[in-house]
């Protein structure tokens, strides 16, 4: 691993990164201070942007997207109490406390910090962990790789909606879309149509970006408050936290941050579990629990370090396995896959320049947010006030853009419009896009890997199965995500999830 640390380091400093750095981390803070707007919205819209781009910039302004998101999330949380992204639920709660004591300048400096630190935590982790779990990918065969699929369906789909029906009915939905196309193993056309262009099977881009973005600006639309009134002066209030503050919320950022990266690690956790983890936690190790909820700097610190840490940690399954730790990170795996990277061994020997280089540029792009973050924090009112009105059409033209931008073909542009508008539907009628959009990305995977099975084992796949012990822990696995979910919904029927 050593041999590559160096180069990487000098990859990830190239002027084309740096710029992409820059660039997705103040697009992810802009994305996240705007309510409505989401992390996964905001990658699915660039990512048309990468496809010219070197992979190592492409990929990293992705990742800057995304954590530069979650952090932009708590500015409308602090300065109107209204999350701008559902990682950032728990700092609304002393946050806008801190707002309405005249310390907002100071909330959101203390949850920039807390972010940033959290994010390098959970890169040092994913550096750490992520090599030796890629040596697992080399023991996996067509069983494992249809049970891994399964699996990753499984947790998406039980998170990412109401209830864990629907989460698999849109599963199912994806998984048939996935079918379009050219057969995998015959060769024959199916359900085309007679359509040439749907011969290579359903664009994965279009799609996503129909179903996460335009969606979401339907949904918008709906809205009436056009925007945010009464915003704080940040002008007047100091930033910075004194050298004394910092100290004492040292230890309660980094216990944090090393919970929220292990939440970001098990897949199917996002930053809005993290965010409640680490503002619980610290609660209940606070010597002045009754604090917390009353304007407390500990709160802040302990949800935003908590959340952030989730963007690295959701990286180890998603680069050793293929299987996202959450919606977004759904998305940065077709990004992956378009790029022709595939997740498993081969990230870190035959692609290791690349992926060290990802690792190595999201240490920096954590820095750049803190900086640019600390920067920004007197101009944040207006990012947060910035009206739905001005937004939906210039939202609505990069979709339309983005999608054609592809292939240069109106036919992708209509595939994100038709998914778009499906993707309205299902938010109305409380399905949630993402496991639909993971089907449609695992669906090969998984169509493949059983139907190698098939032929391997000559139809008798359940002693196949059985007889590998993988297998047998992926199976175990996917039960035990599918009774846990089921537990979890008798327990708590009002908990809806929904993307980052």
């Amino acid at each position: 691993m050593n041999e590559y640390l160096l180069a990487a380091l000098q990859r990830a400093l190239l002027p084309q990164s740096l710029v992409a750095m820059t660039f997705g981390v103040t697009a992810g803070i802009i994305i996240g201070a705007l309510p409505g707007l989401t992390a996964t919205m905001g990658v699915a819209l660039l990512i048309p942007i990468t496809f010219g781009m070197d992979p190592v910039a492409g990929l990293l302004m992705l990742t800057a997207v995304y954590g530069g998101a979650i952090y932009g999330g708590s500015i409308s949380a602090i300065l109107i109490h209204t999350p701008g992204t559902p990682a950032s639920a728990a700092t609304a709660l002393d946050g806008y406390e801190m707002t309405k004591q005249g310390k907002a300048g100071l909330a959101i400096g203390i949850s920039v910090i807390a972010s940033s630190i959290g994010g390098i935590i959970s890169v040092l982790a994913l550096l750490l962990l992520a090599p030796p779990l890629s040596r697992l990918s080399l023991r996996f065969g067509p069983p494992e790789y249809f049970l891994l699929a399964v699996f990753g369906l499984t947790i998406i789909g039980s998170i990412t909606a109401k209830s864990l029906i629907k989460g698999l009915i849109g599963a199912v939905f994806g998984l048939l879309l996935a079918t379009v196309g050219i057969d995998v193993l015959t060769g024959a056309f199916r359900y085309t149509f007679g359509i040439t262009a749907l011969e290579s099977g359903v664009s994965l881009v279009p799609a996503m970006i129909g179903f996460f973005s335009l969606s979401q600006v339907l949904m918008l639309t709906e809205e009436t408050k056009e925007s945010i009134v009464s915003l704080p002066d940040l002008g007047k209030e100091r930033i910075l936290p004194t050298l004394e503050e910092l100290r004492s919320l040292l230890g309660t950022i980094l216990y944090c941050s090393v919970l929220g990266t292990f939440v970001g690690i098990l897949p199917g956790a996002g930053g809005d579990i993290a965010s409640w983890v680490g503002y619980n936690e610290a609660k209940r190790i606070s010597k002045h629990p009754e604090k917390f909820g009353t304007g407390y700097i500990y709160g802040v610190a302990a949800a935003e370090s908590a959340n952030n840490a989730v963007t690295g940690g959701a990286m180890v399954p998603l680069l050793t396995l293929g299987i996202p730790g959450s919606a977004t990170a759904a998305v940065l795996l077709g990004g992956l896959l378009i790029q022709g990277l595939v997740p498993g061994r081969d990230l870190f020997t035959k692609y290791a320049d690349v992926t060290y280089a990802v690792i190595v540029g999201m240490f920096i792009t954590n820095i750049l947010m803190l900086i640019i973050g600390l920067v920004s924090a007197r101009y944040a009112m207006y990012i947060a006030g910035i009206p739905i009105n001005i937004l939906i059409p210039l939202i609505v033209a990069l979709c339309v853009i983005g999608s054609y931008a592809i292939n240069n073909s109106m036919f992708d542009v209509w595939i994100m419009l038709v998914f778009g508008l499906i993707g309205f539907l299902m938010r109305k009628q409380g399905f949630h896009p993402a496991p639909v959009v993971l089907a449609l990305i695992l669906g090969p995977m998984a169509e493949m890997g059983l139907r190698q099975s098939l032929v391997i084992s000559k139809g008798a796949i359940l002693p196949y199965f059985l007889g590998r012990p993988i297998s047998l822990i992926l199976v175990v696995l996917i039960i035990a995500s599918i009774v846990s979910t089921i537990i979890l919904e008798r327990r708590h029927p009002e908990r809806i999830l929904v993307e980052e």
